[in-house]
């Protein structure tokens, strides 16, 4: 069932769907280093909750001003001085939220500059595809603050560096930038312009793939990634059955079997 995403109900996100059917979503609260208060997460649970069925064919998540997020609203966390049940719930809030991004079936492509750090790492790792540039930098800062992460971080950043890398990070404050935060998986894309611009290009071309295509791919690869391999072979060829004799690729079909379909080539 068909749903509407009306901009004007967010208020610490600015929301600006685009004509082909690209949606920028930027983190507005630049005051504060764009961190996570509990209403910007509950806001980011609403909009990645309606973006599948809303006809977004893409996101650009960016960040308004130097940085893309600092993480956890520390000054929020120490006036509220919750209980430990309320900070789980709040914790589990993050993992909604960042769950819907990961698995909702829309390609998501972070835009980050200046401070990837703590909660905004891992909300950059919940996306699909990471661009950084020269000035994004990562860590996780939560060992020295006396905290631990509690939005993911121990499932998806360590899946991108590796534990001891993740560990290390958190023991020390490791930072990483440049191209070394991308060989070890931080980000896919660095550029010496504009991460914005770079993320919305490729956003653009992802969002001229078939729904279908773009919802198996980021949705079923992080499903699949969670089962036995026997269990992800069965659910890839399922996959597949569904994907592969959509009506709707039957133009593409054709035009790759008569040869007029773009071929893949090598950059230059």
């Amino acid at each position: 069932m068909a749903v509407t995403i009306n901009p004007a109900d967010f208020t610490n996100l600015a929301i600006d769907p685009q004509d082909d059917g690209v949606w920028i979503v930027t983190l507005n609260r630049p005051t504060k280093r764009n961190a996570l208060d509990i209403d910007t997460i509950e806001e980011l649970v609403t909009f990645f909750s309606a973006a599948p069925r809303a006809g977004v064919r893409a996101v650009v998540l960016a960040g308004a001003g130097d940085h893309f997020c600092a993480g956890l609203d520390l000054i929020e966390h120490h006036d509220e001085d919750r209980s430990p049940a309320d900070f789980m719930h709040v914790c589990l809030r993050w993992h909604e939220a960042f769950n819907k991004m990961e698995y909702g079936g829309v390609p998501v492509i972070a835009a980050l500059q200046g401070a990837v750090v703590g909660g905004g790492l891992e909300l950059a790792s919940s996306a699909h595809i990471r661009v950084m540039d020269q000035t994004a930098y990562f860590a996780l800062p939560e060992g020295q603050r006396g905290l631990f992460t509690g939005g993911g971080a121990t499932i998806r950043v360590t899946d991108l560096v590796g534990k001891s890398r993740m560990i290390d990070m958190m023991l020390t404050g490791r930072v990483y930038q440049g191209q070394e935060a991308v060989d070890l998986g931080l980000a896919q894309y660095i550029t010496d312009g504009s991460s914005y611009d770079m993320a919305l290009d490729v956003a653009r071309k992802a969002a001229q793939n078939l729904p279908l295509s773009n919802f198996a791919i980021c949705s079923a690869v992080s499903h699949m990634q969670n089962m036995s391999a026997m269990d992800a072979a069965y659910a890839e060829a399922v996959v597949a059955g569904v994907v592969n004799t959509q009506p709707d690729a039957r133009a593409r079909l054709a035009a790759f079997a008569d040869k007029s379909a773009a071929r893949v080539r090598p950059n230059e």
